[in-house]
């Protein structure tokens, strides 16, 4: 007998047959909740937060980097500014403790006069909204007004290079022509430079890949962002398979109407945990950033009501391709199935198939964890002989319209090895079953 994933009750129909799970927990991850009860996630922001506790008392795992500075800025207002110190992903972890705060003075104007960095009030803002900055533990707006014992801390990033220095990190291409490219994407590889990784992307790939065979990689049209040139959408660093690359400014602005308005069509084939069922269903959950976890991201597990800002509508088709199980001394089963995205949400996929208790394979951040076959051997305390250390899930095709002659074309990314090596063997221990 199989570990079943999580059962999911009261399904109501949808359109054409297909059942919307009701709004729940995302697998069994209790705290994923993205809206505390009673809290309201925009409105009333301002009168929520209360202030802190003594400035200059910083949790014991919180040592700074250098000693707090008490500064008085030309108005009067009094602070405590700490660097706590860097975060794994490169950001520069700044706390600033309000000692003195002056009447009606708006975070999103303080801190840019404050911090004199090349930002703009709009980028300040944003960044502000998505959650790098907060107030007493809390996400704010930006006119939240700044209060006498208020604790800031931002995450904030460090300089960016001038230009985008070219690597020679291989590359799979797919198809290319002079208006666009497409590339199987390898697991370990970030789409673009940010936070702190302004090396070792697919975008250095390609700068690299250019200054070789076509031309400088500025060349590359832009939507704004110097650092993503002829970037049209991404997938996560360890998601692999067919990625477009717009080489003109033609092709930049038709893909990306393209995908605004929904009418590319990507397929990805995943490895999960459990016997998924049924062979096909609707998953229509809305999602949002975690809040507690700032690279996380979770199913709203109240009322399925759209929050601004904090979540938005997130649907996902899906279809069993093959169920396999009970795999060796172990009582875990697999299903491989088609994921079929009908929105672009950052992790969807992922967290829509945690949700439904059926986790991806190997994605230690919603519930899946690295796959060994000794645990498939019945030896749960052991981790010996890696099948998957990574979300064993792949971008396998897409469809969409050439931007400059309008034809339909579909391209195919094979699976990796790691893939098609992991489903090689849990068919053949499923097999001696």
């Amino acid at each position: 007998m199989c570990i079943m994933g999580k059962k999911r009750d009261n399904l109501k129909p949808a359109p054409g047959g297909a059942h919307v799970p009701p709004i729940g927990d995302v697998n069994e991850l209790d705290d994923l909740t993205l809206n505390p009860a009673g809290a309201d996630a925009d409105a009333g922001a301002d009168e929520d937060v209360q202030p802190g506790g003594d400035p200059l008392d910083l949790p014991d795992e919180e040592i700074p980097a250098q000693p707090p500075r008490r500064l008085i800025d030309e108005d009067g207002m009094e602070v405590v500014e700490t660097a706590v110190g860097a975060e794994a992903d490169g950001l520069e972890h700044l706390r600033i403790d309000i000692r003195r705060a002056l009447p009606d003075r708006r975070l999103d104007k303080y801190l840019a006069s404050r911090l004199g960095r090349p930002m703009s009030r709009t980028t300040l803002q944003d960044y502000i909204r998505q959650g790098n900055v907060t107030v007493n533990g809390r996400t704010v707006k930006p006119s939240y007004a700044i209060r006498t014992g208020d604790s800031i801390d931002m995450m904030l990033p460090p300089a960016r290079p001038k230009e985008i220095p070219p690597e020679p990190i291989p590359l799979e291409i797919v198809y290319e022509d002079a208006d666009l490219m497409a590339v199987n994407k390898q697991a370990g590889l970030i789409v673009h430079p940010a936070r702190g990784n302004w090396t070792g992307t697919l975008v250095n790939a390609l700068a690299y890949y250019f200054k070789t065979n076509w031309r400088d990689i500025a060349d590359l049209p832009t939507s704004g962002e110097s650092f993503r040139p002829g970037i049209v959408h991404r997938l996560d660093r360890d998601t692999t398979g067919i990625m477009l690359i717009a080489k003109s400014e033609l092709a930049l602005w038709r893909l990306g109407w393209q995908f605004e308005h929904r009418k590319v069509h990507k397929t990805y084939t995943a490895i999960v945990h459990g016997r998924v069922g049924p062979d096909e269903d609707v998953i229509d959950v809305p999602i949002g950033k975690h809040p507690k976890i700032r690279e996380k991201y979770a199913v709203d597990r109240r009322t399925g009501e759209p929050y601004p800002v904090t979540t938005k509508e997130a649907v996902t088709r899906y279809k069993v391709l093959e169920r396999i199980g009970p795999v060796g001394g172990g009582r875990a089963c697999f299903s491989l199935v088609e994921l079929y995205p009908q929105t672009g949400r950052t992790h969807q996929l992922r967290v829509h198939m945690s949700y439904i208790g059926h986790p991806i394979v190997g994605d230690k951040m919603y519930g899946g964890g690295p796959l060994y076959r000794s645990q498939l051997l019945g030896h749960a305390e052991e981790a010996v002989g890696p099948l998957i250390t990574r979300q064993a899930l792949h971008a396998h095709t897409i469809r969409f319209r050439h931007p400059r002659t309008g034809k339909e074309m579909e391209l195919t990314a094979p699976w990796p090895a790691d893939f098609t090596g992991t489903w090689n063997e849990l068919q053949a221990l499923a097999a001696k079953v």
